[in-house]
């Protein structure tokens, strides 16, 4: 033994290792609680108590030094007192504290006891009693520790008499009086003691001593508590007085409290169990199994109770009662001699039950006369323990509040399984199995509305699940639903359905009587501390699915901390879901009742957190995207400072934050909208905009914008409603709606003329390029990329010349005029390295690749697209990620290496389809059919073709049209030669026109056709 608290507090064999009573206070607790992290606070409870001083933690921290510092000294090696984050924790070995020991050779004492090795059983007792050297920790003055001491010295009488049980069974009987005698003087109410002294006597032939120890516990129990003995100690005494006790070694119940020959009839106190229960089989399934009486548990399944309390918790309404009654009455069979239930309140309006009225309540259930409960609340704890001892018990304490409640109802032995039902996680209990109650899926959401409104439910699948669905899953919910459904024969499913639908209030129809779910979830509400309240209350403002930690900060004006602190509080009540670490969100049902409570509170109070987190957005999507936006783009809309700057210090913002914030923030633009504060719906749209654009989230990019452009035209903001131009205009071309973005292009380009705006004409007419380019206007492409080039050049920007560089080199691309835009191509990778451009580097490097792998030139064409792929990836552009990927099929299957290619145009492919963009879309199945057609799939690579020339959009790209023709003549050639002679004659055409290299191919390959097939061939 290293350590040992059975006695005075003991560091390597010495009980004064330890001499300062702070550090002993810390070392005891530490024990106590041994490889469990103790919260500081704790710590300081236990040494100061209620009032403790400012310098506590810092103290703390010097007891916590000192400590380490005795425990070497007294022999013990290696690291023992570990900092946790939150705490200390002491470690020990297996055989190191002696209170492990303890429990360890008790737990092997009464699993003998239930296999009748009975010499085993009281030999290992007497090891485990013979650990104890005095009183647990004596002379502390920490009231934590006082209130421990007493727990363990509780344990060791319990453990003395049940050793005691065996001995006597034993014929033990003369070398127990002395022992029993002194313990009865030590505790002369507790009756158990007393019973087995009388049983001593007796068995020893001294039957009136034995009577005489029963008449001065009646005199005590009289005189000190106006009770008259428990029911099994006046039947013993009636037993001795006609020599009716049983026998040693005669058959009788393990560990028996007392000797009793009458059989004690089984209570039942559960509520009734409902009768459509549904859903939670696995569940069920897993938790009888877990408590040892699962399928082959065996004829002894009842034998192998756990003590330890599971504990079922879970938010308002998912049916935890309704959970542990079911599964308590399915544990009947193992658990006949009682099944008991109290409900603590601790999840309702009324006051919670207090330990000592519940233990009342449990003791009555069990049938102990009220006259015979003691008034102090020990003496009912040790009295609960004495008359659990015998029975086989399922115990339900449903609806606790906490920890305190809970612990002192707690069985002590081993034969008892206690099941807790909560809203809010236990997290102070030790040794609990916890069992988080999930919502319904919907089959088991549909087959319960199905119990409840009948068979006409079946019949409408699809209104029955839409029901399910609006009530979240949520079985109180189903189960409300499913009651006005059954009350209402006229109506048919999809009547419910109508009823909650998403344009209407859930909460208003989900109610009978004096049952509804947001009475639920009020009273977990009402549970919550002022700051949790308002917490709760101002997060049913936020407008997305899910939420972290810094969007609560901005919306509460909280410190980042306190708001986590608070968001913890939250899910442990489950009020609030934690799906991944960091990352909150609400039930759909409980986020109508948290807006609920915004819309009825302050105006003030809503008005300003509304500020506070379109603000955080804004200046997300600013900080994230700031570094790669040019010089005249994202500072051209005059941001004001953050109010929460606090939120936005790196690492917390950048382009990976603002992408899991994406919803969010297209939330905050109709959140903004729908209040009135238009100049944060255009700018968080402006704001986010490259995230759009280069994550490929076209969708959002639009709608945002639209939004954007509509607001600031409602604030006659004309700059603002410019600048929504040119960027809804980028995501019209990326969706392919190329007509739409000139248009809009058009009208932003002669705004910036009448405001003599040089960068925004010059940034518009480079933007007007690539949609003329897919509308088969080429020379007025080239024109507008001119143009928009002079202007750069005149304005003196370097960034400005860089993207005018990398809009004329894709312009030429687009067109297969490769030598030209080679020539550009390598004029923008140089600029863009030299101006340190990260962000268009990787673009300057990806089109430069495509260009000489176009070319043919595959080698440095590899080069230059693996470089691009890493930088593309590190710098969050998922769109020339799939270029890149793509330029490297091209290359790879020119390197001859086609299955690498197709691999690469796959991958390229899968990216493109998600974001729906038609015109890539026909140039990855060309390139598709080409290295599939290399790997001898001929069907494959004609379909990808064919998929090309279905497509009416090829008509605005004749240069996919001639690779798509060309394609499908080299998967024909074989079988119909005429055919493929057509597709290459209409393929040429094409190629000649852009003076391609491609044309020499496909004239080589028409004058093998005119060639005479060898006899060998025909």
């Amino acid at each position: 033994m290293r350590f040992g608290i059975l006695g005075p507090l003991r560091v390597g064999g010495s009980e004064t290792a330890v001499t300062a009573g702070r550090d002993r206070t810390v070392l005891a607790v530490l024990l106590l609680h041994a490889g469990r992290v103790v919260p500081v606070d704790e710590l300081i409870d236990a040494v100061w108590g209620v009032d403790p001083p400012a310098t506590a933690r810092g103290q703390l921290q010097t007891c916590v030094s000192r400590l380490r510092r005795s425990i070497a000294e007294a022999g013990v090696t290696g690291e023992r007192i570990v900092t946790g984050p939150a705490g200390y924790r002491v470690e020990v070995g297996p055989d190191e504290l002696d209170v492990q020991v303890f429990d360890r050779l008790v737990a092997a004492a009464r699993l003998a006891a239930t296999d009748h090795r009975w010499a085993e059983t009281r030999e290992t007792y007497r090891s485990a009693l013979a650990l104890w050297r005095g009183p647990a920790l004596p002379g502390f003055d920490s009231e934590v520790i006082r209130r421990a001491a007493a727990f363990l010295g509780e344990q060791r009488i319990t453990v003395l008499e049940e050793c005691v049980e065996v001995e006597l069974r034993l014929g033990m009987a003369n070398d127990l009086v002395v022992e029993l005698t002194d313990l009865v003087a030590a505790y002369p109410l507790r009756e158990r003691s007393r019973a087995q002294l009388m049983r001593a006597l007796h068995q020893a032939g001294r039957p009136a001593e034995a009577l005489g120890v029963y008449r001065e516990g009646w005199r005590l129990l009289s005189d000190e508590l106006g009770l008259e003995p428990g029911r099994q100690l006046r039947e013993l005494h009636q037993q001795i007085l006609t020599d009716e006790v049983v026998p040693p070694g005669a058959p009788a119940t393990p560990l028996t409290t007392l000797a009793t020959v009458r059989p004690r009839p089984p209570v039942h106190h559960l509520p009734r169990a409902v009768g459509d229960f549904t859903g939670h089989e696995e569940t069920v399934r897993r938790l009888l199994a877990a408590a040892g009486h699962g399928d082959g548990a065996g004829e002894r399944g009842q034998d192998r109770a756990a003590t330890a309390p599971y504990v079922v918790d879970g938010m308002a309404g998912s049916g935890k009662t309704t959970f542990v009654v079911h599964v308590a009455s399915l544990l009947r069979p193992y658990y006949p001699d009682a099944q008991l239930f109290v409900d603590l309140h601790g999840d309702s309006d009324r006051t919670p039950v207090e330990p000592a009225a519940a233990l009342v309540t449990l003791l009555r259930q069990l049938g102990v006369p009220a006259a015979a409960i003691p008034a102090d609340l020990d003496d009912r704890i040790r009295l609960w323990h004495d008359e659990l001892a015998t029975r086989r018990t399922v115990l339900v304490l449903d609806n606790a509040s906490g920890t305190d409640q809970v612990s002192p109802l707690l069985p002590a032995t081993a034969n008892c399984l206690t099941l807790i039902t909560s809203r809010r996680r236990l997290l102070g209990l030790d040794g609990i199995r916890p069992e988080p109650l999930r919502l319904f899926t919907t089959a088991e959401g549909v087959e319960l509305l199905s119990r409840v409104a009948g068979d006409r439910v079946r019949d409408e699948p699809e209104a029955a699940e839409a029901v399910v669905r609006r009530c979240g899953h949520l079985p109180l919910a189903i189960r409300l639903a499913g009651a006005r459904l059954a009350h209402r024969p006229s109506w048919r499913v999809a009547d419910l359905a109508e009823r909650l639908r998403p344009d209407r209030s859930a909460l208003a129809q989900l109610a009978a009587e004096h049952r509804s779910v947001q009475s639920a979830f009020a009273l977990s509400y009402t549970h919550l501390p002022a700051p949790a309240q308002r917490m709760f209350r101002l997060l049913g403002l936020h407008p997305g699915e899910s939420f972290d930690g810094y969007a609560a900060a901005a919306l509460t004006g909280l410190p980042l901390a306190e708001a986590t602190d608070l968001l913890d509080r939250l899910v442990d009540w489950h009020l609030v879901e934690e799906p991944a670490a960091g990352r909150f969100r609400f039930h759909d049902l409980v986020r109508e009742y948290a807006a609920s409570l915004a819309a009825a509170g302050p105006a003030e109070e809503r008005a300003e957190a509304a500020i506070g987190l379109l603000d955080h957005y804004l200046h997300l999507g600013a900080v994230a995207t700031g570094p790669q936006e040019a010089a005249d783009g994202l500072h051209a809309f005059r941001l004001a400072q953050p109010r929460r700057p606090d939120l936005l210090a790196p690492p917390t913002v950048g382009l990976r934050r603002l992408e899991a914030e994406r919803q969010n923030v297209v939330a905050a633009v109709r959140f903004a909208e729908s209040i009135g504060e238009d100049r944060y719906v255009w700018s968080i749209a402006r704001a986010a905009w490259r995230l759009f654009y280069v994550g490929g989230y076209h969708d959002d990019l639009v709608e945002t914008h639209t939004r954007g452009l509509a607001a600031a035209q409602r604030l006659a903001d004309q700059p603002a409603a410019t600048a929504m131009r040119n960027y809804l205009a980028s995501g019209y071309f990326r969706m392919g709606r190329h007509q739409e973005a000139v248009d809009q292009l058009l009208a932003a380009l002669e705004q910036y003329e009448r405001d003599g705006d040089l960068p925004g004409q010059a940034r518009v007419r480079l933007n007007l390029s690539l949609p003329y380019v897919h509308l088969n206007q080429p020379e007025t492409a080239l024109a507008h990329c001119a143009a928009g080039l002079r202007l750069r050049r005149r304005i003196g920007d370097l960034t400005g010349i860089s993207h005018a560089l990398s809009a004329i080199t894709d312009a030429n691309l687009k067109l297969g005029r490769y030598r030209a835009a080679l020539y550009w191509g390598r004029r923008h990778v140089t600029l863009a390295r030299r101006a340190d451009q990260g962000f268009t580097f990787d673009t300057a490097l990806v089109n430069l690749g495509v260009v000489r792998a176009r070319l043919g030139h595959h080698r440095p064409a590899y080069r230059l697209l693996v470089a691009a792929l890493a930088l593309s990836r590190r710098n969050g552009n998922r769109y020339g990620e799939a270029e890149g990927r793509h330029g490297l099929g091209l290359v790879l299957a020119g390197l001859g290496r086609p299955a690498e290619a197709l691999a690469m145009h796959q991958a390229a492919l899968a990216f493109v389809q998600d974001i729906g963009d038609r015109a890539r879309l026909v140039e990855l199945y060309n390139s598709l059919g080409s290295t599939l057609l290399l790997l001898g799939d001929v069907p494959g690579a004609t379909r990808m073709h064919e998929r090309v020339l279905a497509d009416p959009i090829v008509a605005r790209y004749p240069l996919e049209r001639a690779r798509a023709l060309d394609g499908l003549a080299g998967c024909l050639v074989d079988d119909d030669p005429a055919t493929a002679r057509r597709y290459w004659e209409q393929a040429l055409v094409t190629y000649d026109d852009l003076e391609l290299a491609e044309a020499a191919v496909v004239r080589r390959r028409l004058a093998e056709l005119d060639e005479p097939v060898p006899a060998s061939r025909r």
